[in-house]
């Protein structure tokens, strides 16, 4: 057990609330101003520590490696034609070759779109078209997906793989970095407001949206998440748990992390994770700052956790959807540690945590971070008295470092999400008497579950490619583990009856079709859906059904 030895990072919420503000020059770059500052200045100063699949072999990289590595990717890059401006899909696992492409791409001002290793060919596809792409950066699995539907990705000039793949077209990363040069290489410096990442967040309807960030508001706004919600300084060692294709990598496995000069850990997790042998590795690695979802929390209290070592451990935080007060209290009772929830999105940095200065609510998201004004406020923006529900919001004028520029090519998506001079979450909540504020649910009908979010349009679009399915709804089920489950309700075709066996070969289509983890972990049948007069389902109803069990 250990007792917090350090000083929370902010003392003073209210003075800090205040008093704090983040500085935005004219020009910036991530790579160059933060991750080559702190190679310049301390350059043998730990900056990644990559972890192998079996749990054991490690791989330590110091800012001075890191900053190297991505003059190499750059160089690389630039020569196969990439230039400022351009998109990137990056499709990697938790390797360090993440982490150099990615720099290396915003260097050169180039645009990466992080995807995860998850993703089908259909998913690879539609992102490659939407975002004209004219590069994508993958392992050997990625690789054979997007030879699937490479005719249809006009947008195309090069294909990069780490790793073995025995395919024409392809370049390799390996042998292409060991070519380029180490040094510096002369590039047209990014203005702040200059793209920096496209990430892909799912909607109620459509496909995913194209949340763009750009440099300045991302790559420095994140301090906030990392300042004040995990609580790090420049002798931290953070373990954020997350695949590299979701924001959450941006929220704790980059930005704000080497901002302040704490170094990172990655574990490659390949399969299902071993439960033991992370919390082994907390130990091991001597992290003193972990995040993880509320579902590995659950996992973990089923453990003795008696038997880890946590002398080095003094921070815990999680986010996704809020956890229950039995977990927090196990893990307090053999960690001596709380965990303090936080809530933001794709489109932000961290809007609302806990943090170590304030007494803890169970169940509550926190309080607004410092550099951000968010309140509930009614559909014409109107701020809500305390104890009312109304949409969480985050006040825009002045618009705030670290929220998104906008939904890249979707001005309807921008007109609905920007109005009254605020930014509307699409999340809904309410703020108690002590400034507290407490998640609702979605206002829209997007489905959370185990922090993966899930769009049911993109469930439903492929469920209706199965020959068995006349229609199809899909809402978010709530289940104790996941937070909620992606249930899907289907009128057969003429011809099917409802079985067992049916049920699981639609389940398996979804599964091989598009990325598993949006497939139904059920299937009900039935008549007919609840529909509007317009004809349009009400997927309200079903939730409402649901939660009502």
């Amino acid at each position: 057990m250990t007792e917090n030895p350090r000083q929370p990072v902010m003392d003073d919420y209210e003075t800090t609330r205040r008093e704090f503000r983040l500085s935005v020059p004219d020009r910036f770059n991530y790579t160059i101003d933060v991750v080559d500052r702190w190679a310049r200045a301390e350059p043998d100063k730990l900056a990644l520590v990559a972890i192998h699949p079996d749990g054991h072999e490690t791989t330590r990289h110091t800012f001075g490696d890191v900053s190297r590595n991505a003059n190499r990717a750059a160089h690389f890059l630039r020569g196969l034609g990439v230039e400022k401006g351009d998109r990137i899909l990056v499709q990697l696992p938790r390797i360090p070759e993440w982490y150099f492409t990615v720099l290396g791409c915003l260097k050169l001002g180039a645009v990466p779109m992080p995807g995860t290793s998850l993703l089908m060919p259909r998913d690879i596809a539609y992102r490659v078209r939407a975002a004209e792409a004219c590069l994508i950066v993958t392992d050997p699995t990625g690789a054979a997906r997007a030879d699937e539907v490479a005719d249809s990705c006009t947008s195309l000039r090069a294909k990069v793989v780490v790793g073995e793949y025995d395919a024409p077209g392809w370049e390799s990363l390996a042998a292409g970095v060991a070519g380029a040069s180490d040094e510096a290489a002369a590039v047209d410096p990014t203005a702040s407001d200059d793209p920096l990442l496209l990430y892909f967040t799912s909607g109620t309807t459509g496909h995913p949206k194209m949340v763009l960030h750009t440099h300045a508001s991302y790559g420095i706004g994140h301090e906030i998440t990392a300042r004040f919600w995990h609580d790090l300084g420049p002798d931290d060692v953070h373990w954020t748990v997350s695949d590299m294709g979701w924001a959450k990598a941006a929220w704790g496995k980059l930005f704000g992390q080497w901002r302040l000069g704490a170094a990172v850990v990655m574990w490659n997790v390949v399969g299902k994770p071993d439960l033991d042998r992370m919390l082994r590795i907390v130990g091991e690695q001597r992290v003193t700052s972990f995040c993880a979802p509320p579902t590995l929390y659950r996992a973990f209290v089923q453990l003795d956790l008696d038997r880890y070592e946590w002398s080095g451990l003094r921070h815990c935080t999680s986010a996704g959807e809020p956890l229950n007060p039995e977990v927090i209290a196990m893990w307090k009772g053999a960690t001596g540690l709380d965990i303090y929830d936080g809530y933001g999105q794709t489109e932000t940095v961290s809007l609302v945590a806990n943090y170590r200065c304030l007494p803890i609510k169970a169940g509550s998201m926190g309080k607004p971070a410092p550099g951000f004004d968010v309140e509930i406020v009614d559909d014409e923006g109107g701020v809500q008295p305390t104890g009312t529900e109304g949409h969480l919001a985050v006040r825009t004028e002045p618009r705030p470092v670290g929220l998104f520029r906008e939904y890249w090519r979707d001005p309807d998506r921008n007109a609905e999400a920007f109005r009254h001079g605020w930014y509307f979450t699409g999340d809904r909540a309410y703020e108690d008497d002590d400034g507290y504020i407490w998640f609702v649910g979605r206002a829209d009908d997007v489905i959370i579950s185990a922090a993966y979010r899930i769009g049911p349009f993109e469930v439903e679009s492929v469920l209706l490619e199965h020959p068995a399915v006349a229609e199809a709804a899909v809402v978010g089920k709530p289940d104790p583990e996941r937070g909620q489950i992606v249930k899907a309700y289907i009128i057969l075709s003429a011809g099917h009856a409802p079985s067992d066996e049916l049920a699981a070969e639609i389940q398996e289509h979804v599964r091989r079709t598009t990325a598993p983890y949006k497939y139904p972990r059920e299937v009900e049948f039935v008549a007919e859906l609840p529909k509007t007069i317009s004809g349009k389902i009400r997927r309200i109803e079903l939730r409402q059904s649901e939660a009502e069990g």
